[in-house]
């Protein structure tokens, strides 16, 4: 199946590992011009050097994606560079740990999930949706997350927070730029094998999968085939959805 993304201009944030770095190489297998935004210099760099070994055109700009003064700096330089966005998805995160209870929360971690997860999604989108008018064609991807569609849990309030957060303006958005070619789309997947869950014990990795449906966890590239086929010509009458890929189960807790 052709799904229409040769020559595209995908920009992903976040996009020098895990999932983002997954989509790269699924978008970039269907012949999509690749920019990883980062803020991790060597890890972005080996990423470019591990997409282009495979023949996938990519480039790379360093920015801090929840800093204003940078996004807009970036944006201006991807339009010089390459005259359009086509594909926008804001894959930038951090994980949670340490957590805590809201009563114990310090005003600095909550302000940071929320900038990192939050604050960096409303910036790219703003940025990039002018370089998407320019060919009345846009496809931009949001990741939420299963903390927010399972009710949230104990210890990560910020992070469920921003998650649900995302998930309103992803539907609030796509009625506002639908008529310009543009949809807008967010998954929430549920626990994915990647850098921040690797840090769990072999105890809580058991109970999740032993919780799980499918019995095991979802994998960056099942996300990247979804972000792939949501970018497709065949996908542009989806807009305004929010995409739970958790195996069945959303209402995740440790204590069951």
């Amino acid at each position: 199946m052709n799904f229409g993304l040769n020559e595209k201009v995908s920009v992903i944030t976040g996009g020098a590992r895990g999932i983002g770095l997954a989509d790269a190489f699924a978008l970039g297998s269907e012949g999509s011009k690749i920019i990883l935004i980062d803020i991790d210099d060597t890890t972005a760099k080996e990423a470019v050097r591990q997409l282009k070994i495979n023949n996938i055109s990519a480039h790379y700009y360093q920015a801090d994606t929840a800093d204003e003064s940078q996004v807009l700096k970036v944006a201006k330089q991807i339009e010089e560079d390459h005259g359009h966005c086509d594909v926008l998805v804001n894959n930038s995160g951090i994980g949670v740990k340490p957590a805590y209870l809201l009563r114990d929360m310090p005003l600095s971690a909550w302000e940071r999930m929320i900038d990192v997860h939050l604050k960096s999604t409303f910036l790219w989108s703003r940025a990039m949706i002018p370089l998407m008018e320019k060919n009345n064609f846009g496809r931009i991807i949001n990741m939420s997350s299963m903390n927010f569609t399972g009710g949230g849990r104990p210890g990560v309030s910020h992070y469920s927070s921003a998650k649900a957060a995302i998930a309103g303006l992803t539907q609030t958005l796509a009625k506002e730029v639908g008529n310009l070619g543009i949809t807008v789309n967010a998954i929430a997947p549920g626990y994915v094998s990647t850098e921040l869950i690797a840090q769990f014990t072999p105890e809580m990795m058991q109970v999740l999968i032993n919780q799980n449906p499918v019995g095991r966890t979802c994998t960056p590239e099942e996300v990247a085939a979804l972000v792939t086929f949501l970018c497709s010509n065949q996908a542009a009458f989806i807009n305004g959805e929010l995409i739970c890929m958790d195996g069945g189960r959303r209402d995740f807790y440790w204590g069951n």
